[in-house]
């Protein structure tokens, strides 16, 4: 017979031992969630780089070959597009200016008139006017404070997720550089007999969640370029600013092209930058084009990479979103694929030995 005491200790220690490693988690967070992105990246660059190996070039030139490649898509796209984006944005705080002060809109008469012809029985006057006497009594010192504080948290808030860009594009190029070596580390773990099963497997859900990120990119480049080419043609406010979130909208998986869609539409009905015809085309052009990539473009880009029926993308998406958010919902679907993997050639092999 056990001693109660000693039992009692021991399941204390464990549940200390837990929430330490649960606290330490929790603190790890950030640096977790670096370290998964730069994997999922290394994973996504890595077919690059064996394409480029098969090709009889060294392991460094292909890699360097990658990179100076990928630099040079981002610098180019950045050269391109953001004096655009920023020219473009700058006419749209001047549209909105004019639309407030130049006269064309009034938002407090526009206001009036609404809950006026809403609200035959309201005094609006009176109202507006105990606004106006709530508004004189408010300590703007302390709301001007308050004001600064969110400024600084914000400031504060694009300078971390700047670092955090940049930590996770040097840990990308550590991780796709040292590949090689971290699989076989990892292969050494795995007990001899077993070893060429579980190589053969690891290299198979590798390759499938390399394939994904390469697929779920190509997905977004079509869909910002045609964006570009159309909205451009429509007259569109903004062409650049949206065809920039088509692309990373088509980023997310499932709801990220609605998403995308729905706010380019919406911006093409703000009044006095477009009209509603334009904002008509628009609509009409997205909901094509997602028929389209829904039932061609997606499915030949990512059977290739991964080949797991669409019940099972939905569910591992929204549970993905659920857990992790924006990553875990990018994560989800080449994991399930991973899972689907060890399954038809692990599991069912074994039941079918019995």
């Amino acid at each position: 017979m056990q001693n109660p005491f000693r039992t009692a200790l021991i399941a204390t220690l464990g549940v200390g031992v837990g929430i330490l490693i649960i606290g330490g988690i929790q603190t790890l967070s950030t640096i977790l969630l670096y370290v998964g992105t730069a994997l999922f990246l290394a994973l996504g660059l890595d077919p690059v780089v064996s394409w480029l190996e098969r090709r009889k070039l060294p392991r460094w030139a292909a890699l360097l070959i990658t990179f100076a490649a990928l630099l040079a898509a981002f610098a180019g796209i950045i050269l391109m597009v953001v004096p655009i984006i920023v020219s473009q944005i700058s006419q749209l705080v001047a549209a909105i200016q004019d639309l407030v002060t130049g006269g064309q809109w009034d938002p407090v008469t526009a206001i009036k008139d609404w809950l006026t012809a809403t609200f035959p029985q309201l005094d609006v006057d009176e109202l507006f006017q105990y606004l106006s006497d709530w508004y004189a009594s408010l300590d703007i010192g302390a709301i001007g404070g308050s004001i600064t504080e969110s400024l600084i948290t914000i400031g504060g808030t694009i300078i971390s997720g700047f670092t955090g860009a940049v930590i996770v594009l040097i840990l990308t190029i550590y991780f796709t550089a040292s590949t090689p070596s971290l699989k076989a580390a990892v292969y050494q773990l795995v007990p001899a007999s077993r070893r060429p099963r579980f190589i053969d497997l690891s290299e198979q859900i590798t390759a499938s969640v390399g394939f994904y990120v390469m697929g779920q990119v190509s997905l977004g480049v079509i869909n910002g370029v045609l964006s570009a080419i159309f909205l451009s043609v429509i007259g569109a406010p903004f062409p650049a600013v949206l065809a920039v979130i088509a692309f990373f909208f088509s980023l997310i998986p499932l709801v990220g092209t609605l998403t995308g869609s729905a706010i380019i539409v919406l911006t093409c009905l703000i009044p006095g930058l477009s009209d509603p015809q334009t904002a008509l085309w628009a609509a009409i052009w997205y909901i094509v084009y997602m028929q389209v990539e829904a039932y061609l473009i997606s499915p030949r880009i990512m059977n290739r990479a991964v080949s797991i029926p669409g019940a099972v993308v939905v569910i591992a998406a929204l549970a993905g979103a659920a857990l992790g958010q924006l990553l875990g919902a990018l994560v989800a679907i080449p994991v399930a694929a991973s899972i689907l993997i060890i399954y038809r050639q692990v599991v069912i092999p074994r039941q079918n030995e019995r």
